[in-house]
């Protein structure tokens, strides 16, 4: 049997901080062999990326060190070489695509430059020589026009376009080892799908190794041959996918599969992980995951269950598949959690339309010349129709660029269009200057899609409220703020203490939570949702779509839910809008949409969702009584 391109044994990577030793990957072995791929998956903060960053060597000294295990590359353990030796296999012999392309694409350089020095690097070719394989390789990945296309800088491309250019450059020197970090996180689902093709292509073409890591698990059920399940700092689940799908073993494994949002699942509560991950220099004696598990025992926060096989090639730790400690007298149930979850809906009967928006055009001038001549025109809304009712959620889809969030910002007037009618409530917004507007503010609110960069860094989470609170509704006192800042944190799972507390003090989850407070803050009746959960753990957006369609359910509410991710779409929305180039190219009820898709456009769109067979969901089920 042939040397695996990787192998990992006990791989410790510890970090200094003021409150102790941080083990963000504590302990954690597994093996790629040629051409396959492993899929690392878990929610943020469970050591995925700092295993990759450990795998390419580029743990942030002098904080972060390796601190215990081998990682061999074919064979030689390559944890201890010297800062000149591990130059040389970064970019070469293991290279990496990051979840950003933005960031880690230098802004000054053009790509050509970008890829061409690490061609010359690593080749030694020539300028002239490594300028062929660059339009070569940029012609591999899909790329159009690599001649002219090798001179532009990273800001001039689309973030699909950035990523290919990630993966040229992570392939230019044809590795052994390729890892992609979150390679499709936020890119259309189209975009995603040629991605995964040209890393498949690759792979087959090549023999590379591919270590995937990702939230996306329809993506690994596709792709990935073995999966590794990380749970604070260790891998509590590992298999081949077949195995993990079909059997998943460990509670939190359950949970992860249990939380994907999906068709089959409308009308009722998402299944959710409550708690955090335990931060990486606390974590319990016993199982890490004690405390949010489900099937928690009493022995369970003690005692650290030791990955075993416990079926043929399936490991997992978890106590519930020891027969030697379910036998002790530690075993009792401390908890537990019910199969079934109740409805969360409310009924869909007719309903008034609150919003109807008709033949909006938003259009950009183009300018050109010493006096800015105005040239023509950039139609990103170019006259579309959409019709919202009371309680309803309608999705507008599409990729980037199509005019999706323009869209969306021009109906609640953050942007004035050029042309249309916008009716909320019989008023025509459009018509409204910004003083007969101010009344309906309220009535219409907006969750962004980086909660983190909407809220200021500068104020505590009380008066990043409050500020929404006094311009629109100035008759309320101080008393009768405090007591709605505090209904609204409540209502959106969060204690009222966290209000004097700054946004860099919570975590994604918390902190796109604290975006739908400061929208309910101000009792409005339209809420536009623009990509509010796309960025998100899948346990997270659990989370966040139980809440939202809690919230409708108990206060009416509409939305118009802006995403690209089209599971998202199945589960939570009562009508879709497809749109393209600007304009809306097919409308009809969600039911109708996925089963019965008329636009060749549409038809794409639903083709390129990576899924996961529906008879596999019915198969998971929590471990233990």
């Amino acid at each position: 049997m042939s040397t695996p391109v990787i192998q990992v044994k006990d791989l410790k990577t510890y970090f200094q901080t003021p409150k102790g030793v941080a083990k963000a990957v504590d302990g954690v072995s597994f093996e790629i062999p040629k051409g396959g791929t492993f899929a690392l998956v878990g929610e943020s903060g469970c050591g995925k990326s700092v295993t990759a960053l450990s795998l390419i060597q580029l743990v942030p000294e002098p904080a972060g060190y390796i601190a215990g295990g081998e990682i061999l590359l074919n064979g030689r353990d390559i944890a201890g070489l010297t800062e000149r030796e591990k130059r040389a296999i970064r970019g070469n012999k293991i290279s990496m695509i990051f979840q950003e392309p933005m960031t880690s694409l230098n802004p000054v350089f053009t790509i050509g430059d970008q890829i061409m020095e690490t061609i010359r690097l690593h080749q030694r070719k020539t300028s002239a020589e490594a300028r062929t394989l660059a339009m070569e390789m940029f012609g591999k990945v899909g790329l159009p026009n690599p001649e002219s296309l090798i001179n532009e800088y990273p800001h001039r491309l689309s973030g699909g376009m950035r990523q290919r250019v990630m993966i040229a450059i992570a392939l230019s020197c044809k590795p052994d080892l390729l890892i992609a970090d979150e390679p499709t996180t936020a890119l259309d689902v189209t975009i995603q799908d040629q991605i995964i093709e040209l890393i498949r292509e690759v792979k087959e073409s090549t023999g590379t190794a591919i270590l995937l890591i990702t939230h996306n698990l329809a993506l690994v059920y596709r792709n990935a041959g073995t999966v590794g399940v990380m749970y604070a700092g260790k891998i509590v689940e590992l298999t081949a996918t077949k195995n993990l799908f079909r059997n998943p073993m460990h509670p939190y494994t359950v949970k992860l599969l249990r939380s994907i949002p999906g068709g089959e699942k409308r009308g009722k509560a998402l299944d959710t992980i409550s708690g955090t991950v335990p931060p990486a220099t606390s974590y319990p004696a016993g199982c890490h995951f004690s405390g949010r598990c489900p099937r928690e025992m009493e022995g369970c926060a003690s005692v650290y269950p030791e990955l075993t096989e416990r079926a043929a090639g399936h490991t997992v730790a978890c106590h519930l598949h020891d027969p030697e400690f379910m036998a002790g007298g530690n075993s009792k149930p401390l908890r537990h959690e019910p199969d079934a979850l109740p409805p969360l809906t409310a009924p869909y009967a007719e309903r008034e339309v609150l919003l109807d928006v008709r033949a909006l055009k938003t259009h950009y001038p183009v300018r050109k010349g010493l006096f800015k001549k105005i040239t023509g025109f950039v139609k990103a809304v170019d006259g579309i129709d959409l019709t919202v009712r009371k309680g309803a959620t309608l999705a507008l889809v599409g990729e980037s660029g199509c005019g999706k969030t323009t869209a969306g910002k021009s109906i609640i007037q953050l942007i004035r269009p050029t042309a249309g009618e916008i009716l909320f409530k019989g008023s025509d917004l459009a018509r409204m200057d910004e003083r007969t507007i101010k009344p309906f503010r309220s009535l219409i609110q907006i969750i962004f899609q980086d909660p983190y960069s909407s809220l200021n860094p500068r104020l505590m989470i009380k008066d990043t409220i409050e500020e929404g609170i006094k311009v629109l509704k100035p008759g309320l006192g101080k008393a009768e703020r405090e007591r709605k800042i505090t209904e609204v944190l409540d209502r959106v799972g969060l204690t009222p203490d966290m209000m004097y507390r700054y946004p860099h003090e919570f975590s994604g989850g918390q902190r796109q939570r604290i975006g739908i407070a400061r929208a309910l803050a101000v009792d409005p009746e339209f809420i536009v949702c623009d990509e509010a959960v796309s960025a998100l753990d899948v346990s997270v957006q659990a989370q966040i779509l139980n809440l939202l369609k809690s919230i409708q359910r108990d206060f009416g509410l509409s939305f118009l839910f802006i995403t690209h991710d089209l599971s998202v779409v199945e589960y939570i929305a009562d009508e879709v809008a497809v749109m393209y180039d600007g304009k809306i190219v097919e409308r009809n009820s969600t039911v109708e949409i996925f089963s019965n898709p008329v636009h060749d456009y549409t038809k794409k769109l639903l083709a390129a969702i990576p899924k996961i067979d529906e008879e596999l969901v019915k198969l998971w089920k929590l471990p233990g009584k």
